[in-house]
């Protein structure tokens, strides 16, 4: 790994950044091309924002089943109660009055790809939306285990809404000697540090509360950490020493939200006070109708996010599947979906005018994880088109290869890298929704 202070990481992510918002030779459009976007996150908002900067003469349609976007990013600190749902609830108003984007209130219910058109369920009834360029970012839905799961009872609070009330509320119930017991679902998943990160703040909150002797126990899927291993290592066994317990290799075999117990194929837990179970994960509904691979995901092009088979349809954010370099998967964030979107709308307008899609991208993911209530950890990885290798080095096609800049070591974890969390943050709301 390559260490850099974090002045250079966030000025390296800023420039990789930049660098994927850049149309190049975008040609006028002499018609009026329309463009449908399903999902108005951070993928969806962008690839509408942008297309429509870029394209000129451009119909764009975001479609999104709800009159605003709440945010994962930031999401956690909702639960602890270190800020309200306000703060991270993002609205359409700026991409329609700025950018004469149509937003349309509704559910994508179904894609006719040879008559292309997507058919749209709002509150008046099905509307038939037909399109040049169909984008899907829905984002994740969930493969829950065997038993008896009800998110109502035991939520999961991976998408940001109610679900983050019902666990902030769970949470503020525990008392003393409690167990908060919560799951890191098989990657891939949406946010790989997110669950680590929520098992911190967790154990800050019951720290600050006076909880004494109440305990929160981590179920990962997974062999080992897969985002920041040593800052979460060092906060698991230091920071929290006695207080977070991990256990890593835990699949999940069954729920009984009704109990709150969960078999793992490494621990079994009974009657925990509050139990975030987070499922395996998958595309969202109208991406899983098009060829998905082992893991539930749609296979895309990224130079174009197309989809093999279907010439005119883009899928980017979460429910993607960009080919990359084994061992260095391309995460799925809400900073990556939005700089997914910039190279996606840049390949859309230049189709236009009858331009090839540009072959000199770069993405960027770059996050922060608090780890208490006053400091944080941060992590970047930047992606370059070109050839992808395996496991022995050889190279195996092209897409997108990581380039490592660096995560924040222990001694990294500081004020500082909390208060630059809320400036990233409010950056990427801005660029998306403003």
């Amino acid at each position: 790994m390559n260490t850099l202070n974090r002045r250079q990481f966030l000025k390296l992510a800023g420039a990789l950044s930049a660098l994927a918002a850049v149309p190049r030779a975008v040609g006028a459009a002499t018609t009026a091309p329309r463009v449908v976007v399903v999902g108005g996150g951070f993928g969806g908002a962008t690839l509408a924002k942008y297309v429509r900067l870029w394209g000129g003469n451009v119909q764009v349609t975001l479609v999104d089943a709800n009159p605003s976007h709440v945010s994962c990013i930031l999401s956690n600190l909702v639960v602890t109660g270190g800020l309200s749902m306000n703060r991270i609830t993002l609205g359409f108003d700026s991409l329609k009055t700025k950018y004469g984007i149509a937003v349309l209130q509704g559910r994508a219910l179904a894609i006719d790809a040879p008559g292309n058109t997507l058919t749209v369920s709002t509150a008046t009834g099905n509307r038939i939306l037909p399109y040049d360029h169909l984008v899907l970012s829905p984002g994740i839905d969930f493969a829950p285990a065997a038993g008896n799961w009800n998110p109502n009872l035991t939520p999961h609070a991976w998408q940001a809404g109610p679900q983050t009330t019902l666990l902030k509320n769970q949470l503020a119930s525990m008392g003393v000697a409690d167990t908060f017991v919560m799951t890191v679902p098989k990657a891939p998943y949406r946010c790989p540090p997110g669950p680590y990160e929520r098992a911190c703040v967790v154990a800050d909150y019951l720290k600050r509360k006076g909880r004494t002797g109440a305990k929160v126990v981590v179920l990962d899927a997974n062999p080992g950490i897969t985002a920041e291993p040593e800052a979460f290592s060092y906060a698991f066994n230091v920071t929290y020493g006695g207080m977070i317990e991990y256990v890593p290799n835990a699949v999940v075999q069954s729920v009984d939200s009704a109990t709150r117990s969960i078999v793992t194929s490494a621990r079994t837990v009974n009657k925990a006070k509050v139990l975030n179970y987070i499922p395996n994960q998958r595309a969202g509904a109208i991406a899983a109708g098009l060829p998905v691979n082992g893991s539930g995901f749609v296979p895309v092009d990224p130079l174009t996010y197309g989809v093999a088979g279907y010439p005119n349809i883009h899928v980017i954010g979460d429910a993607c599947a960009v080919p990359a370099s084994d061992g260095k998967a391309v995460p799925k964030s809400g900073h990556m979906a939005n700089s997914e979107a910039k190279v996606c709308a840049d390949a859309i307008v230049r189709s236009f005018s009858g331009q090839a899609p540009d072959t000199n991208i770069a993405t960027s993911s770059a996050c922060f994880s608090p780890i208490t209530n006053k400091t944080a950890s941060w992590l970047s990885a930047n992606f370059i088109y070109g050839d992808i290798f395996d496991a022995t080095g050889n190279v195996k096609g092209k897409g997108m290869h990581r380039v490592d800049t660096g995560e924040a070591a222990h001694n990294m974890i500081d004020g500082d890298s909390y208060q630059d969390m809320f400036t990233w943050a409010d950056s990427l709301f801005a660029d998306s929704f403003n």
